[in-house]
């Protein structure tokens, strides 16, 4: 075995390997070549070599998302570091385990003028759980911090740094390790699965006749189908599911938006809830929000482990459990209250659905139409990743199977790492992995396609509609050179030689007929990961779907 000289990378390699960490992805770079070393010559690591640093830290939170364990993502010093940021941010909102490993210059080289140096302790501390500033030589200090960080980000689910300060030689190897790091294990975590003071809560439950559970980004199967059940037939509750929520039942309402848009101020006040629960990740529908912060319930309760946001400005508990035993929990002792509830707006959002689909089957070939073909044929039992921006939205607006695990990331909404995650949850999967994006946050995540890892049957379905199609459908929309240039990012750019200097197969559509030839193309070879590039008409989209609102009247 090879092992770096160096006595400190010899530690945060044998401690990484000791707390079950294998996946490492790394970036190219000096400072940081005891740790590649040590990494890369370890059979025990499976390593990545990326050399965009956003790449790499996006590709290795897809990969997180999906094993549901941290990923280590390992880069040289200086600005290669910041690169990572946008995806720390995203990994500490979606409570996504990463463990950043930084090299970094000895202290005394800082603010001298030294090349590729920066100010690297701490750099992530607005948003990350743990940051270990290491000292040059190897010691049971440093041992500590390099344990508590991996812990912390196992246990609070989030992204931690770790900040390694190397001075050369840094390519010296050794055949014998010349430390022996200290393991720390850390104590039992036992999860809550009860309720204090249950029958206040039972006693409240029991009472509310207008019952609201909102779900948003959450994990498929986590809920147990007796409690999907309770909920689905309790004629006092309304269940909202986003479609990043997983989580499906006939009787509930898959589409928010759909069925509250176009609610005049008496329809909100009889969809007015008592209770609001909350469980999963981020809401998308900028609606669900605008009406629960205006028509606040009396009782807003979240069920997380972890975090509670008071997204509402009504936040009155937090439960500190995982969702299934809250319900578990509570409904055990629970009733059904007699309500008309769930009656009157599934009467309403059945109507809607009618409206629904007959609008979507007279409209002219578009973005909307576009989703509402590409969803339809979307493989069984496959994984869908989806773009922030349109690409979600419209996705919120179509019924999607339910063997299809859908994700995006929704922690900070951005557009900066939709491909390098999908491509990296491709690779922590076994599934067949769709994505579905926009052409801006396509052309913005372009370097995600250098990437030597891609599965061959990775597909990516691009809808290009000459730039950020979703500002047409904001306030303070106008046809005017200002708003085309800085707003919506108007271009004529397409995917076709990114795909062939990546090597993907590239198939373009520009109407439905040629749609539906593609698609079946696009899924009939898995030889080569492949691009389907759909062209809609850019100014037709928000029109089309500012009528779909009108329509469900």
């Amino acid at each position: 075995m090879i092992y770096p000289k160096i006595p400190l990378a010899q530690s945060i390699i044998e401690i990484c390997l000791a707390k079950g960490i294998d996946n490492i992805i790394i970036s190219p770079g000096s400072r940081n070549a005891p740790l590649t070393i040590g990494f890369a010559q370890n059979p025990n690591f499976k390593c990545y070599s990326i050399a965009d640093e956003r790449c790499a830290a996006f590709f290795a939170l897809g990969i997180a998302q999906q094993t549901k364990r941290p990923t280590a993502i390992v880069c040289t010093s200086g600005s290669a570091l910041l690169n990572y940021y946008p995806a720390v941010a995203e990994a500490f909102y979606s409570q996504i385990p990463l463990i950043v490993i930084s090299a970094d210059r000895p202290q005394n080289k800082i603010d001298i003028g030294d090349g590729q140096t920066i100010r690297q302790q701490n750099v992530f501390q607005n948003h990350s759980v743990f940051n270990a500033n290491l000292t040059e030589e190897a010691s049971d200090e440093n041992d500590l911090k390099i344990n508590k960080a991996i812990e912390t980000a196992i246990l609070q689910r989030g992204p931690v740094h770790i900040n390694a300060p190397f001075e050369e030689p840094l390519y010296e190897t050794v055949e014998a390790l010349s430390i022996q790091p200290k393991i720390t294990y850390p104590d039992e975590i036992i999860e809550t699965k009860s309720i204090e003071n249950i029958e206040d809560f039972v006693s409240i439950w029991n009472s509310a006749k207008r019952k609201l559970i909102l779900v948003g980004v959450n994990e498929r199967d986590s809920i147990d189908k007796r409690t999907v059940e309770n909920l689905a037939n309790d004629p006092s509750i309304v269940v909202l599911t986003e479609t990043t929520s997983n989580l499906h039942h006939t009787n509930f309402i898959n589409s928010i938006d759909t069925l509250i848009t176009p609610f005049d101020d008496i329809d909100f006040k009889e969809f007015e809830p008592e209770i609001l629960v909350t469980f999963g990740g981020m809401v998308v529908s900028k609606r669900i929000k605008g009406f629960l912060r205006k028509y606040k319930p009396l009782h807003h309760w979240h069920i997380d482990t972890l975090r509670a946001y008071d997204t509402f400005n009504a936040l009155t508990k937090h439960f500190v459990m995982h969702p299934n035993d809250f319900f578990n929990a509570l409904l055990s002792k629970t009733v059904f209250a007699e309500s008309d509830y769930f009656k009157q707006i599934n009467e309403v959002y059945q109507l809607r659905k009618i409206k629904k689909q007959k609008y979507l089957d007279k409209i002219p070939f578009s973005d909307f139409k576009v989703f509402q073909k590409i969803i339809a044929s979307l493989p069984k039992s496959s994984q869908l990743q989806i773009s922030n921006s349109s690409a979600i939205r419209y996705a919120q607006l179509i019924d999607i199977d339910s063997s299809i695990e859908v994700f995006c990331n929704r922690g900070t909404s951005g557009i900066d790492g939709s491909t390098s995650t999908a491509i990296g949850a491709a690779v922590g999967s076994l599934k067949q992995t769709i994505f579905i994006t926009g052409d801006i946050s396509f052309l913005y995540d372009s370097n995600a396609l250098w990437n030597s890892y891609i599965p061959k049957n990775f597909k990516i379905i691009l809808i290009n509609n000459g730039g950020g199609g979703i500002f047409r459908i904001l306030p303070g929309h106008e046809e005017k050179p200002v708003f085309n240039t800085y707003f919506e990012t108007s271009h004529h750019l397409t995917a076709e030689h990114l795909a062939k200097m990546y090597r993907f197969n590239y198939l373009t559509a520009s109407d439905t007929e040629s749609l539906e030839i593609k698609i079946s193309a696009l899924y009939a070879e898995d030889d080569v990961p492949a691009v389907l590039e759909v062209f809609t008409p850019s100014v037709e989209n928000d029109l089309i779907l500012k009528q779909y609102f009108k329509e469900l009247i």
